[in-house]
């Protein structure tokens, strides 16, 4: 048995078939390797990538632009003509950092002694829900403003008011 494989292993047919077998092995990763890198190639370069910008935190969209306001509503009614027209123009920019902003008193200053600009200070509390303002931006609210709505373009806040010994939420919307 011995001799017999021993005769295999050195005949010149054994010795064909492993240097064809050779050939076509070196043959064969000759043409599978480039196909594997090609394929490897093509489908990494046509992934597409996530281009989805992050959505803008609410210090972002409050700081990007000044503020005006827009209107103030009580339940289903409009409100905005009983504001003072000296505070309806004003106009109002928060500062990305530190916590400062300015209302500027526009065209239509409450009081002609009042300074053009008036600093404050702001941030958001509970959970960015609420927003508070140091400086009084309309006679009898707060400095508290619940935060309804802040978009690339409005910011709805909403406060409780008393009107003739009721409370009442006026939502007020301000816009660029």
């Amino acid at each position: 048995m011995i001799l017999v494989v021993f005769t295999l292993l050195f005949s010149e047919k054994f010795t064909y078939f492993v240097s064809l077998t050779n050939f076509t092995m070196k043959k064969i990763s000759g043409l599978i390797l480039p196909f594997l890198f090609l394929t490897l190639l093509i489908v990494t370069s046509c992934q597409k990538e996530d281009d989805t910008p992050l959505p803008k935190t609410k210090t972002v969209l409050i700081s990007q632009a000044s503020w005006k306001f827009s209107n103030a509503m009580v339940g289903t009614s409009d409100v905005s003509a009983f504001l003072q027209a000296c505070q309806k123009d004003n106009i109002l920019t928060f500062a990305a950092s530190g916590g400062t902003g300015n209302v500027d008193e526009g065209p239509t200053k409450c009081n002609g002694g009042d300074p053009q600009t008036n600093p404050f200070t702001w941030n958001f509390q509970s959970n960015e829900t609420e927003l508070f303002i140091s400086a009084t931006l309309f006679t009898g609210g707060s400095s508290t403003f619940t935060l309804v709505s802040l978009t690339e373009t409005q910011l709805i806040v909403s406060q409780v008011i008393t009107v003739g010994g009721t409370p009442q939420t006026a939502i007020v919307t301000f816009i660029h």
